[in-house]
């Protein structure tokens, strides 16, 4: 057999040339996906903070809600399902200013339990995924009114008395922060749904984006010093579609339980999130070790987000899907003050930044790098006398600046810390440095002048009420800007404090991996939901940036749809020369 033609493959050789059919097809353009549209009318909005005047309506029942709290110890229970159920381990969450003192019974969830919650998660996600956006931005909303009217003070005495946070501290987080959440992560969904594939050919086809659940249930783990991230850490994944196992602290225990309440009040399924305080190893250890595992939401140590990575890390081909972790792992964050700076900005700024609520904030500052002539001449003296006025005492007292740290065990770690500032000759403590637990645990505000720039007090996080403060000549300006990003492993929160824009352009450039929200003549403490998405990269966290709509994309595990209209009979393209005879 011979061929005149060039070499043909196999398949050419014994192949016959397809004849083209034409077929008269009816199209049809109308979509059969139900795709959640998104609305012009839902507003998002931050909520407005109270400012509790002196004889005001919100000041009367916030000094009812605290009176009612001090006088009646609360139980709260175990949920599963809807269904409340008591073990055999019972806790007690103390007032930490007055640590004598009561306020909630709590008990803890074992292995066993844990599981019963993970099979409760896992058969309500079927019916909780697939109910519409709608149902559930409705149910956001009647909490976020609920929150901002009816149990306002609620959540501001339980916030102020579980975790001794001050008046205005209290409100700006369980009265503010966590009502945004709430309004504003669910108008991020509604304006999710503006976006919607390109679709070229309308009338050939049509692409869509379904915002999904993920594969398996989410652990919620939240810290005590915030209401408002223990509420954003369950309920954001669950307004996804996602139902929850939350493992609130067992130091913000009450006001966790107010707003488990509320949402259930607010139409939330039961099943959807489910309530489980544990001790932390014996949680993670058991959600972990489930192949239904879908993702992690936390905030907390870096020790403990290190270890559930482990866990999971070990665990990895056991699982059905890959899961999601998302954490956030505080910071050792900075001022950088330069010397055309204004003085009193700087000093304000620190001071409030620094010794609100006992530096418990996961952005709180924690070292200071001020110019040796300002530092001499201005900002030292200015900076101890006004701390020195500072009031530290029982929270119910609305004059008092701080109250106590959470508990024993940060008294003792940022004890130790107080003792290495004391003993170290490289350090100076020039105002506080003293402690008691007697009545509860307090901790001076505390300033000390570090000589060396690589101290372990300038490195490591404290979080508690300790400036630490590095002097640095003029001459060597840049070399020490340059240390705000490689002193330590972390990088959330910085500030930068000057009125000479040459330098603050330089400053941004070289500062761009030195944390993950940065403030210029600003403090580094509130962050605003929806104004200044929160969160640090390095070791400081996953940076998934919570108070914006790219955090709900952590949460969902998105399903793309090609509908075609128009039916495909051609298997070969154009530039094919096929024959119709062989």
């Amino acid at each position: 057999m011979s061929f005149k033609s060039k070499p043909h493959s196999i398949f050419r050789l014994f192949s016959t040339a397809p004849k083209k059919v034409n077929l008269k097809t009816q199209i049809k353009t109308k979509s059969i996906v139900d795709v959640p549209q998104f609305d012009p009318k839902l507003e998002i909005r931050n909520e407005t903070i109270l400012k509790y005047n002196s004889g005001s309506e919100e000041l009367k029942q916030l000094q009812e809600s605290l009176e009612s709290y001090q006088s009646n110890v609360q139980e709260i229970p175990i949920v599963i399902g809807g269904k409340e159920l008591k073990s055999k381990t019972e806790r007690w969450q103390v007032i930490p200013h007055r640590h004598h003192q009561c306020l909630a019974k709590y008990y803890e969830a074992d292995e066993n339990l844990i599981n019963k919650a993970i099979r409760t998660a896992v058969e309500a996600k079927t019916k909780w995924s697939r109910t519409d956006v709608k149902t559930r931005l409705d149910i956001w909303f009647r909490a976020a009114e609920l929150m901002s009217t009816k149990y306002k003070a609620q959540l501001v005495a339980a916030t102020m008395l579980g975790q001794s946070k001050t008046l205005q501290q209290a409100e700006i987080d369980a009265g503010v922060e966590l009502i945004d959440f709430m309004r504003m992560n669910a108008g991020f969904l509604n304006e999710l749904h503006k976006y919607q594939p390109l679709s070229p050919s309308p009338g050939v086809s049509k692409n869509h984006m379904i915002w999904r659940s993920l594969d398996g249930f989410v652990a919620a783990i939240s810290p005590f010093n915030f209401t408002a991230i223990g509420g954003n850490l369950a309920y954001t994944p669950a307004l996804m579609g996602n139902t929850v196992l939350w493992k609130p602290s067992h130091s913000a225990m009450l006001s966790s339980w107010l707003i488990f309440k509320i949402m259930q009040e607010a139409g939330l399924p039961d099943g959807v999130v489910n309530f489980i305080p544990a001790d932390g190893p014996v949680f993670g250890q058991t959600i972990t070790y489930s192949t239904n595992l879908g993702g992690i939401n936390f905030t907390g140590s870096l020790t403990t987000f290190r270890t559930l990575w482990k866990l999971v890390s070990k665990h990895l081909e056991f699982y059905k899907s890959f899961p999601r972790l998302s954490g956030e792992c505080g910071g050792k964050n900075f001022y950088f003050v330069h010397s055309s700076a204004d003085v009193a900005s700087v000093v304000a700024c620190t001071i409030r930044s620094a010794f609100e609520y006992g530096g418990q904030k996961c952005s709180a500052c924690s070292r200071l790098y001020v110019p040796q002539s300002l530092w001499e001449t201005e900002i030292k003296d200015m900076l101890c006398s006004q701390t020195g006025y500072l009031l530290m005492g029982d929270v119910c007292d609305f004059d008092t600046f701080l109250g106590a740290v959470i508990d024993d065990k940060a008294f003792l770690r940022i004890a130790k810390y107080l003792d290495l500032a004391k003993t170290n000759p490289q350090c100076n403590v020039l105002i506080g440095g003293r402690c008691t637990n007697l009545r509860g645990y307090f901790v001076e505000p505390t300033i000390v002048v570090c000589r060396d720039p690589y101290d372990i007090l300038l490195k490591e996080e404290i979080f508690g009420p300790l400036l630490m403060v590095y002097v640095y000549k003029e001459s060597d300006l840049w070399n020490t800007l340059d240390l705000m990003g490689s002193t330590t492993k972390y990088a959330l929160t910085g500030s930068i404090f000057a009125r000479d824009e040459t330098f603050l352009k330089e400053a941004l450039v070289r500062l761009q991996t030195a944390a993950g929200n940065l403030y210029i003549n600003d403090k580094s403490t509130g962050a605003v939901v929806g104004q200044q998405p929160f969160g640090g990269s390095k070791l400081s966290g996953t940076n998934d940036k919570p108070g914006s709509p790219h955090n709900l994309l952590r949460w969902s595990s998105p399903l793309t749809i090609k509908e075609a209209f128009q039916p495909q009979h051609e298997i070969y393209y154009p530039h094919m020369k096929i024959e119709e005879n062989c």
